[in-house]
């Protein structure tokens, strides 16, 4: 296909308004440096970029803002043409699509509020106990944004599922240096949950991140949006749709992303893919390098729920003597499922107060333990939160 420059105004018709005409897109080609994040993220690695905010920052919102939303890539931001773009849909499916921006911009719109969280938010934790490889995140690999683009259910229905499809796969257009072979980053959902319909997809394919165009950090210009399951199945830079009657081959969801205390091939193929995320939080103020005067404290941060759907935070509570006693917190801002509560409270410390700790339950059942079993990979660390703090 012959790559052709198009004006903002020519690419807006081209496209049938898949993205709203009164925004600024970023350059048509992902050859541009990467977003200036720097100086508003903390970063773990930088190539490829894997950053997260500083916790007393991404609370100051609900929705969390571009610049403070954690970034987790597997490989460098690869270099789309989007006058070439195309998504693919094969498998099975009736009729094989390859959609265009256009294409999908004649579909119905729709947008969603979720938090995306990385399995691996609060890995380092972990090595207290036994040292975890990857991504040393604290606790804010973790944001909330409004999500608008078109359901999953809506190209799939275009494409014709066959009766005897269970599982989606999706593909980035990343590319993932791995021993001898280069991958692209990959995984799949139950076709149950893609086919989730209504106003609250179960899946979305998204172009726009709180009312903007996606950055190319976040996946410019399509990605897939899964409310509920961990940001890995939220597949960036998307290519390509597999509908299956198996889960996707592809590395990180046949072999990474699973609980496993061993990494032998006989623990990876006895450990599941991990979906759903647990009920998880965290106390993001006050600094815990800082020096509090003893008496009231005042105390905030976020729970993020059971990623099922219809749950919401149930009792959220602060400890000052190790688990003891515990005090309610109170909730604020807006409660939508998919997506974190903020809170906040005022709790009592003195000299002998050597941390805080946060634990919280949902309505699903789910609730922050006092330990969680160490991990080889460091995933899903939700045990109580505990934050070191210095009284004088």
């Amino acid at each position: 296909m012959k790559s052709i420059e198009l004006s903002r105004r020519e690419l807006m018709i081209a496209t049938g308004g898949f993205a709203i005409m009164s925004l600024e897109w970023p350059s048509l080609s992902l050859s541009q440096e990467p977003d200036p994040l720097g100086k508003d993220l903390i970063f773990r690695t930088t190539d490829p970029r894997n950053a997260e905010p500083e916790l007393a920052k991404l609370v100051q919102s609900w929705i969390t803002p571009v610049k403070h939303f954690y970034v987790r890539s597997h490989a460098p931001n690869p270099d789309i043409d989007v006058n070439q773009y195309a998504l693919t849909v094969e498998g099975c499916v009736r009729s094989p699509l390859t959609l265009t921006l256009s294409d999908l911009g004649r579909l119905p719109r729709h947008s969603v509020t979720a938090t995306l969280t990385c399995a691996g938010n609060r890995r380092a934790e972990f090595n207290q106990e036994g040292k975890v490889g990857g991504v040393q995140w604290e606790s804010g690999a973790i944001g909330n944004a409004r999500w608008s683009g078109i359901a999953l259910a809506d190209v799939l229905k275009q494409a014709g599922v066959l009766e005897h499809a269970k599982h989606v796969w999706f593909e980035g257009l990343d590319k993932i240096q791995r021993k001898d072979e280069v991958i692209p980053f990959g995984g799949s959902i139950p076709i149950e949950k893609a086919m989730v319909p209504g106003d609250l997809p179960g899946a979305l394919l998204a172009d726009q991140m709180n009312g903007q165009p996606l950055t190319p950090d976040h996946g410019f210009p399509l990605r897939t949006v899964v409310p509920g399951y961990i940001g890995a199945r939220s597949v960036k830079w998307l290519g390509k749709i597999v509908v299956s009657d198996k889960p996707s081959p592809n590395h990180y969801l046949a072999t990474a992303y699973k609980i496993v205390k061993q990494t032998g091939a006989i623990d990876w193929a006895e450990s599941g893919p991990i979906y759903r995320y647990p009920i998880n939080g965290a106390i993001a103020t006050p600094d815990s390098n800082a020096t509090i005067p003893a008496g009231q404290l005042d105390v905030s941060g976020y729970v993020l729920p059971t990623g099922r759907l219809g749950t919401k935070v149930q009792r959220i509570q602060i400890s000052t003597d190790q688990g003891a006693t515990w005090k309610a917190a109170q909730t604020f801002g807006q409660t939508s499922e998919f997506c974190w509560q903020l809170w906040r409270g005022r709790v009592n410390v003195t000299p002998q107060t050597k941390a805080l700790y946060l634990r919280a339950s949902d309505t699903s059942g789910g609730f922050m333990p006092a330990r969680v079993p160490w991990n080889a990979k460091g995933y899903l660390q939700n045990s109580w939160y505990r934050l070191p703090i210095r009284v004088s």
